[in-house]
């Protein structure tokens, strides 16, 4: 990489704007134009899901793109619960935030963070966009949920502070997100503009608390959120806003770090403008690195470039804005961990014993009526799995029990064919013939009136039903017997755990697996 470039015009200013960019791409190698665009000076890539196959993979993808740009960042969304990538395939072995909230236990928040930075050193990868420290104070929200640390500024600050530690303990940087704050809404800024219609005082009681911890935690990068706050700004974003970015973010909270844009391929971004025009109004914003998307193309690029150097030639972006942004973008590449020669995959997921699973069971919210109901009988008769339509940040990830492998949920789960799945296009028919108990599970269950209505079949029709709500919960709880506040595979594990110390028969434990333990709560 070259060090200081002038940026007046011609290849160095080309190469300032392509170190602000950070696209994704299909498939699990790298395709030949993205690591050409690496050796021009590309600023790196985000991976996603279907980009990982195995650690031996990832590890070798992630030696070939920093081998083509030694600066490059690579930066991947785990957040250690939920939404997981190194886990796409099988769901996370971590509690997830709104747990880790729950529990309140900062030196945990941090150990698990630590973990999680482990991993992804271990892989080769640099930046992890976590944790999320949005105030989740809508319970409708239906983006983030259990990915925040709870609804309560001062505890979702703690923990925030706390996971930023964590995770930069092991040279991989965290990203503090979503600024200024996606807790209070009920839109989707993937599919359309979320309004948060609050006074800026508000924000700093509420939605900036956390933030500032994160800041003061040494917090490398903040991810921008594409949300509309007409209060400071009634025309863009806040990822577009120049009084978002740069009088907020720089000037009041004093952040120097990398800002990063959530994806401009989500409708809060580009829908109105496109990605090109969205890139140029980010940097203008105050952005320095640009998340485009998780399926990029070369083209996308130079349209993008293309776009990037017209608002620079019509006096629009001034070229020393790119130039500031790719200098923090270089600075964040510069400070990554080394690669590793090798990897051992089996040293990368935490174990975790019956005592660890018993605290996260704990923190679940059970009511009495729940433990009868399970305590009546020996085994579960029927699983009714509610599948929604799934949150794009969090993917189709296996979740909750149906992750844990067949044998060891237990003889106490039934075979599939008593798990029965009803979905918004297949509601749940003749709810009084099934086997009971009868076990609901599912996520978010008051936002969708389908599970609503099977629910209240189920209740209506026998008085053996349990429902477990393994997303954000109404505040009533009107739909959720047991709210477990996560759906990883550990809090799967944690509710199978539960269920075999609820139900009456003494049920036979799995196999224990073949590995050692890593402690929840080990120094």
């Amino acid at each position: 990489m070259t060090g200081q470039h002038p940026t007046g015009a011609g290849d160095d200013l080309r190469r300032d704007i392509l170190t602000t960019l950070l696209p994704g791409f299909p498939g699990v190698a790298a395709p030949e134009w993205l690591l050409r665009r690496l050796r021009d000076g590309l600023g790196g890539v985000c991976l996603f899901g279907q980009n990982l196959a195995s650690a031996e993979q990832l590890l070798a993808l992630n030696t070939a793109l920093r081998g083509a740009n030694p600066l490059a960042v690579v930066a991947i969304d785990e957040e250690g619960g939920d939404v997981t990538r190194l886990f796409y395939d099988r769901g996370a072995p971590y509690p997830g935030n709104a747990l880790l909230g729950r529990i309140d236990d900062v030196d945990l928040t941090e150990r698990v963070a630590r973990t999680v930075g482990e991993a992804l050193a271990a892989l080769g990868c640099t930046v992890t966009f976590a944790p999320d420290v949005d105030v989740n104070s809508n319970p409708d929200n239906p983006v983030i949920g259990v990915r925040s640390f709870g609804a309560d500024p001062s505890l979702a600050a703690r923990h925030a502070a706390a996971w930023v530690r964590g995770v930069q303990s092991t040279g991989v940087a965290a990203s503090a997100k979503h600024f200024p704050g996606h807790g209070d809404t009920a839109t989707d800024s993937h599919l359309a503009l979320p309004v948060v219609d609050v006074a800026l005082e508000t924000l700093r009681e509420r939605e900036l608390v956390p933030f500032r911890a994160a800041i003061a935690a040494g917090a490398r990068t903040i991810m921008t959120s594409h949300i509309l706050l007409p209060r400071l700004d009634a025309e863009q974003p806040a990822t577009l806003s120049p009084h978002i970015v740069q009088r907020l973010l720089r000037g009041e909270l004093g952040f120097e770090g990398v800002i990063v844009t959530d994806a401009l391929d989500m409708h809060g971004a580009s829908g109105v403008h496109g990605i090109p025009e969205a890139a140029v109004l980010a940097l203008a914003a105050g952005c320095d690195l640009l998340c485009i998307g998780s399926d990029n193309t070369d083209q996308q690029l130079d349209e993008i470039v293309a776009a990037v150097e017209a608002a620079v030639a019509a006096g629009r972006l001034p070229a020393e804005r790119i130039r500031e942004a790719a200098t923090r973008v270089r600075g964040l590449g510069a400070s990554a961990p080394a690669l590793p020669a090798s990897v051992a995959s089996a040293s990368l997921e935490p174990v975790h014993d019956a005592s660890e699973l018993a605290r996260i069971a704990a923190a679940f919210d059970v009511t009495d009526a729940a433990r009868e109901r399970l305590a009546a009988s020996d085994l579960l008769g029927t699983v009714v799995r509610v599948d929604t339509v799934a949150n794009i940040a969090i993917g189709v990830a296996p979740w909750g029990p149906f992750a844990v492998d067949a044998a060891a949920r237990g003889e106490r789960w039934p075979d599939a064919a008593g798990v029965v799945a009803v979905s918004a296009d297949a509601p749940l028919r003749d709810p009084a013939s099934l086997p009971g108990p009868v076990l609901l599970v599912g996520k978010d269950l008051h936002r969708h009136p389908f599970a609503a209505e099977a629910i209240a079949a189920l209740r209506a029709a026998r008085d053996d039903v349990v429902t477990v709500d393994m997303g954000w919960p109404s505040e009533d709880r009107a739909y959720a017997d047991i709210a477990t506040f996560g759906a990883s595979r550990l809090v799967g594990e944690a509710l199978i755990a539960l269920l075999d110390s609820t139900l009456a028969m003494p049920a036979t434990p799995p196999a224990a697996p073949a590995r050692t333990p890593v402690a929840l709560d080990a120094t």
